[in-house]
Order: C-alpha cells, then structure tokens, then sequence
C-alpha cells in the first residue's frame, strides 16, 4: 500500500472539512483548516517528495484556476476531481492531470447510469479514468454511495459486484468514508477491509485517519491493496497527530 497526498480546494483555498457538513455554502459546514498558502505550494511539496497518485479535489465552483495551478506545479502527477464530465475532462487531462476523478456525471437523480460511465472511458480512456464512490454507511456492513458533495444518496450500494462492473471502464478507485471524512475519529476499519476483499484495481480509501499507525492499520486490513489518504490529522493541513515527513517516511510510493 502507499500513502496517496491531497489537495482538497474551496473557494480557491486548500482546506479540509468535515465531509457530511459540505452542503453548499451552508453554515454548518465544518471546517477543519483553511491555509494561506497558494494550493500550489503543495503541489510542489508533493514533488519535491516525489509523492504520485494523489487526488485534487474541487469542492464545488471557483476552484478551477487553483486546481490548474497545481497541475502546472506538479504535472502527469495528480488526479483532479469535481464537476468533471465528458465535456470538461480532456482539458483537464491536457492542463497536466494524470487522470480525472468522477463522481456525481455517473449519477441521474441518484440512478446510477451505465452509459454515462461509459461515456466518461471513451473520452478520456480507461487507463486515465477514476471512478470516486465514496459512501455514507447505512447498516452492518452496507454502504451507499454518495454524490453531490455527498450530500445525495445514491440507489447503488458499493458490493462487490458493483465494484467489478465499474472497474471495467476505469484505472483507480477513490473512496471516501463520508461519515468519518474529517473528524479523525478512526478509519472504517469494516470499509476497508471490504475494499481488500472487493477491489482488483488501485483504490485509495480517505476517511477519519488520525495517527500514523493507521497506515500499517490499513496496510493489514486490505492485505495491502487499499492505499491512504491522510488529511486533518496532518501537520500540514493544520493537524497535530500525523506530522509529514513521518507519513512519508513509513509509506512507499505508488
């Protein structure tokens, strides 16, 4: 497994939130830490670390000129995810994105839509294509997927059937425990193994990390097939209990 870096933008600022409280600009939104740095800064920190694989996610509109800043910092590096469609997804690809991350275009008014999944693979093709299902628990063991800034619940509950049929038109999968997202309360320990027993492709699980021994914990849980996204726990998104260069020292590289 490998340690996966992030790049979680709102407002054209990195940040990082409490995933369940994004509802657009409501005032519950939780959030976490809100840097004055330029998103591109770390992006180049991730390069100068020789860190790949990790995601930049729009968290809704006015992100796209900090999200291509950290492409041109960090470029054929990072993922970037948020509002991408057939439409948008190659300008993206062109501007330095090594794949492009889809959510909510998968999804009309939470049904699931094979063509649009297919749609997305003949745009940008297969080998350049993640899916993001990043779910919101509903019982022992059942997970629903969540779109719309999860926010949406969808009618596809991740299994593991539904993990074979969208790993057929993708590279990677992201997966986001939202009802853990940000609170670094612990790792769904249930979500991951789950994702070690179902996945065959890459996938990277973020979602309630808050010490560094949670690495090996994951490491364990999926047999070392799931990789980590750490992020409010870590020094450099404002956190205490992770610090960087300990994360980076303890995981390989993808």
């Amino acid at each position: 497994m490998a340690f996966r870096p992030c790049i979680d933008l709102r407002n054209g600022a990195v940040v990082q939130v409490v995933g369940g409280t994004l509802e657009g600009d409501s005032a519950d939104l939780v959030t976490n830490f809100v840097s004055s740095r330029p998103p591109s800064d770390f992006a180049a920190l991730y390069k100068t670390d020789k860190l790949s694989g990790g995601h930049v996610i729009m968290l809704g509109p006015g992100n796209e000129n900090a999200a291509r800043s950290c492409l041109d910092a960090y470029p054929n590096a990072l993922q970037l995810g948020g509002g991408v469609n057939p439409a948008n997804a190659e300008s993206y690809l062109r501007d330095g994105a090594s794949h492009v991350i889809v959510t909510s275009y998968l999804f009309d008014n939470g049904t699931f839509v094979l063509g649009r999944l297919k749609a997305m693979a003949d745009a940008v093709g297969k080998d350049r294509l993640v899916v993001d299902l990043s779910c919101k628990k509903q019982g022992e063991g059942q997970y629903c997927v969540a779109t719309n800034r999860w926010q949406t619940l969808t009618d596809t509950t991740l299994s593991e059937s539904t993990i074979a049929l969208v790993e057929t038109y993708c590279a990677e999968l992201l997966v986001h425990a939202v009802d853990v997202e940000g609170k670094c309360e612990g790792i769904d320990e249930s979500l991951v193994q789950l994702l070690g027993q179902w996945t065959r492709l890459p996938v990277t699980y973020a979602g309630g990390a808050r010490q560094i021994a949670d690495i090996r914990r994951v490491e364990m849980l999926s047999d070392g097939k799931v990789d980590l996204t750490i992020g409010s726990a870590l020094d450099i998104f404002g956190g205490s209990s992770v610090k960087y260069a300990d994360a980076i020292k303890l995981a390989r590289y993808v």
